[in-house]
């Protein structure tokens, strides 16, 4: 798995797995998703690149702090190239709040919210993703989804069109921390996840997947955030794990923002 790519590469498949050291993730060896299936996912334009991210009230997304200077939340979208898809909505950036201990070396609480410069319009092709106000912890072996439209493979040069998912498989942290893994460069701390192949398959994000879903038991359990170039079965994509502390975080900023 690699960061969110360039501006060329799009999040591709649901399983927000993991952003990679580059800047951007994408989805690999999974597949097209059934059109506006995942109402909630956002697709987050900067002046240079895209990154994905999650829609979990009208006004505000979750997405990834390293996905910096996101001007446009576009929200609808299947195919990025369908720019005149009646179902899509474009909104400003009004507001971005970094998790106020993020740091960018060892990856640590890479999170952001956005708040909209005006609510979204629920409809069939989007809705928001309600927290759970606890997220269980998944369990070494469970099987997650990720989605984005990041590159599909890892020399490809353009994100995906469309919107890709696959399934991940959640990796034991100690396991993760291990020579044969990232042997703790960075640090799998408990407030991040592992997940990706199940021992055989490739299954990961890539090149801007970055602030993408990683969805377990049908709910958001974490966000893209890193990984060693993509699709590598010892280099698994890591997540942002929503502990308490974060959902707090979440909650108590989107208060005090909307007072």
């Amino acid at each position: 798995m690699s960061c969110l790519g360039a501006f060329t590469g799009l999040l591709s498949c649901m399983v927000l797995l993991i952003v990679h050291s580059s800047d951007g993730s994408e989805i690999i060896n999974g597949k097209e998703v059934t059109p506006h299936s995942l109402p909630y996912m956002a697709l987050l334009q900067t002046t240079t690149q895209y990154c994905g991210g999650i829609l979990i009230d009208e006004s505000w997304v979750l997405t990834a702090a390293h996905c910096k200077d996101v001007k446009t939340v576009l929200l609808g979208v299947h195919s990025i190239k369908a720019k005149k898809d009646k179902s899509r909505q474009d909104i400003k950036v009004k507001n971005r709040f970094p998790h106020p201990q993020y740091v960018s070396a060892t990856k640590v609480n890479d999170l952001m919210l956005l708040k909209l410069d005006k609510p979204a319009n629920e409809t069939k092709m989007v809705k928001y993703l309600k927290l759970d106000d606890a997220i269980k912890d998944p369990a070494a072996g469970t099987s997650c989804m990720v989605a984005g439209w990041g590159k599909t493979n890892e020399d490809a040069k353009e994100m995906s069109d469309v919107l890709m998912s696959v399934n991940v498989t959640v990796v034991d942290r100690v396991k993760c921390n291990s020579p044969e893994y990232y042997n703790r460069h960075p640090v799998i701390t408990s407030g991040m996840i592992c997940a990706g192949s199940d021992g055989t398959n490739e299954a990961d994000t890539c090149g801007g997947d970055s602030g993408g879903p990683l969805m377990c038991s049908g709910g958001l359990v974490g966000v893209t955030s890193f990984g060693t170039k993509c699709g590598l079965i010892k280099k698994p994509g890591v997540y942002s794990y929503l502990t308490e502390e974060k959902l707090s975080w979440i909650k108590k900023t989107m208060k005090k923002s909307n007072i």
